[in-house]
């Protein structure tokens, strides 16, 4: 079977991407070209939550992703970035959000699964949510991810 692993990470930098590189880093899944998906499940697919990704693959290999990212420059201010995902016999749904507030990306993500799942007519059985959170202190950027990576990386050639 396939595993898609949600992993979480937080980084601050002096500019916007190098906290995105970083906190992808803190997820170990910073050495890959990410390549978004639009949130389905696979049949023959687990989802599993692991603190950080394992090894998988090679540095400049394709991962495909279903990601959750937000950003922040405000002292004090939170990074949200959530991901939700519903499963069951079949295929299943992600859904992403991501805002400066806990409790309304935590809503939104439910709302998020719930309106995907009116959508089809597939079993869903389980449903969990992942948040990721970073407040920022100080100069520069904070980015809070959360990353569902499909199985291994493969060669972009």
């Amino acid at each position: 079977m396939n595993t898609i692993r949600v992993v979480r990470g937080v980084g601050t930098a002096p500019t916007e991407m190098a906290s995105y590189d970083a906190a992808l880093a803190a997820a170990n899944v910073h050495n890959y070209n990410l390549v978004a998906v639009s949130s389905v499940v696979p049949a023959d697919a687990t989802v599993e939550a692991v603190d950080v990704a394992p090894d998988l693959g090679p540095a400049g290999n394709r991962l495909t992703v279903v990601q959750a990212r937000e950003t922040t420059s405000t002292p004090g201010e939170t990074a949200v970035a959530g991901l939700g995902w519903a499963t069951g016999s079949g295929p299943g749904l992600f859904y992403e959000a991501s805002g400066t507030d806990e409790a309304s990306v935590r809503a939104a993500v439910i709302d998020g699964l719930e309106s995907g799942r009116n959508l089809r007519e597939w079993s869903f059985d389980d449903e969990d949510v992942a948040l990721t959170t970073g407040t920022h202190e100080g100069d520069g950027y904070t980015t809070a991810v959360t990353v569902a990576a499909y199985g291994q990386s493969e060669s972009v050639f």
